[in-house]
């Protein structure tokens, strides 16, 4: 019996063709939760709706896209209206949406805003936490499925920018129920290993497939980590918790290796830098430090260097000699001190000093005493002589005669008054405040000062001399 077989193309055409003549998929209205969501840079919309069981692919071309006046976001619950058919490419039936209206928002997206609102208030996306990823790390820990798309670009990416470093594979669970707690426990593990660097993260998928990394447990094991931690979920478009909470945010899981390595090409291209900027810096040192060597050379001290030493030689011995004659004249200045307080007679007779200075004592009091009589005896003497003298008994003829005194000393300091002469047409020459009086006690170039009767000139002296 002859069996005719399908093409894969023509079985799919067929099921199009079914698809697209049933009338009732030509119209369907859907309500549901959007996740997985992407923009086109065409302007098309690719998104999945699901409900607690099912999910279906969506697209929505731009022509229906512009009549919308709202973004959609992962999270929120639509309500569309488009036609069910096949795409032939792949055999995967999808529905193609005309309009969407919003109904609300997803409980996953609510968990998400609850929890991020409550971390932000704690300070566990402050820039202050942020820790500094290592520029070139000796050791990378990567937190990840031990299979799949990340780990192979990570350790891909790693190996052709940054071989020599060492990477070591906390294998986790990265979606279901138990992912979290598996992801958490893991990088507290990782905590204890000597590593620089920490990559945690996983490949792309819907909003439930990241779902482990939007966990509380996760967000706590990241914040708490001592080792700087880049986080790597997802492509471009997504967010998760884990993303705030990480010292750094990757977009991918190969562009959390860049970031975590730099790249051998770079130190390479550096090291040959600083290996050219050495060389030509050790070249001028040599180069300089030769001139100073042939300038050394063409010295005299190096041509002559028992010139310098003698010269040194004899200045030690002027030095020598010098020391020891001041050694000589301060042992002979002692030995006299030493000899005449040892030969001294206050020394030898000291009870006589305190005779001698008794009689001394005698003599000065007895002189004293003499003096004081003769004091008050010459006191008493002109006490009486006072008593009987002419002045007092005539007291105005001393007044006159006091009077004609202060007369004949006020006419000589008229005589010796400067201002007089002064005023009869004669000056007075200073220099700094002195005055002279003679020729030979200037000299040109000399400032001095001319006091005249109306004032006084500065002048500056030419010449001296005839």
């Amino acid at each position: 019996m002859d069996v005719e077989y399908l093409t894969i193309s023509q079985l799919n055409k067929y099921l199009k063709y079914k698809f697209d003549t049933d009338t009732h998929l030509n119209l369907v209205y859907l309500k549901g939760e959007i996740s997985n969501f992407k923009a086109h840079t065409r302007g098309h919309y690719y998104f999945t709706l699901k409900d607690e069981e099912s999910r279906i692919n969506a697209v929505m071309f731009a022509s229906s896209v512009s009549k919308m006046k709202f973004v959609p976001v992962d999270g929120m619950k639509v309500l569309v209206k488009g036609k069910v058919t096949v795409y032939e490419a792949n055999g995967g039936y999808q529905i193609y949406v005309s309009d969407m209206l919003e109904d609300g928002v997803g409980n996953l997206y609510v968990a998400f805003e609850q929890l991020k609102k409550k971390l932000e208030a704690e300070g566990l996306f402050d820039a202050k936490y942020k820790k500094k990823i290592p520029r070139m790390p000796r050791k990378i820990g990567i937190v990840t499925a031990s299979t799949g798309a990340a780990i192979r670009d990570i350790l891909t990416t790693l190996k052709r920018r940054f071989p020599i470093v060492e990477t070591i594979l906390f294998p986790a669970l990265v979606q279901g129920r138990d992912a979290a707690a598996d992801i958490a426990r893991k990088i507290e593990i990782a905590n204890t290993y000597d590593i620089d660097t920490l990559i945690v993260g996983r490949g792309g998928g819907s909003i439930e497939d990241l779902w482990p990394f939007n966990e509380e447990v996760v967000a706590r094991a990241i914040f708490k980590s001592h080792v700087p931690v880049i986080s790597a979920v997802g492509h471009e478009v997504d967010f998760t918790i884990a993303d705030f909470v990480a010292d750094l945010r990757a977009p991918t899981p190969t562009a959390a290796a860049e970031l975590a390595v730099v790249d051998q090409k770079t130190v390479l291209e550096y090291l040959m830098s600083a290996k050219s900027r050495s060389y030509n810096s050790v070249i001028q040192l040599i180069q300089v430090k030769r001139k100073e060597l042939f300038h050394y050379m063409d010295s005299y001290v190096i041509k002559k260097p028992l010139t310098v030493y003698e010269v040194k030689e004899q200045k030690l011995d002027m030095l020598l000699d010098r020391l020891q004659l001041s050694i000589k004249n301060r042992i002979d200045y002692y030995r006299v001190r030493y000899f005449n307080c040892s030969s001294s007679y206050i020394l030898s007779n000291p009870f006589l000093l305190i005779l001698n200075k008794k009689e001394k004592f005698k003599d000065l009091y007895r002189r004293l005493d003499r003096a004081t009589q003769l004091i008050v005896s010459d006191y008493h003497t002109k006490l009486f002589q006072l008593q009987n003298s002419y002045v007092l008994t005539n007291p105005s003829v001393l007044y006159i005669h006091k009077e004609h005194q202060f007369n004949n000393l006020v006419n000589k300091l008229k005589v010796l008054n400067p201002l007089d002469t002064l005023k009869r047409g004669y000056s007075i020459v200073r220099l700094k405040d002195r005055v002279v009086s003679d020729s030979i006690s200037l000299k040109a170039g000399d400032v001095i000062q001319i006091e005249f009767r109306d004032g006084i000139v500065k002048s500056k002296v030419e010449k001296v001399g005839d």
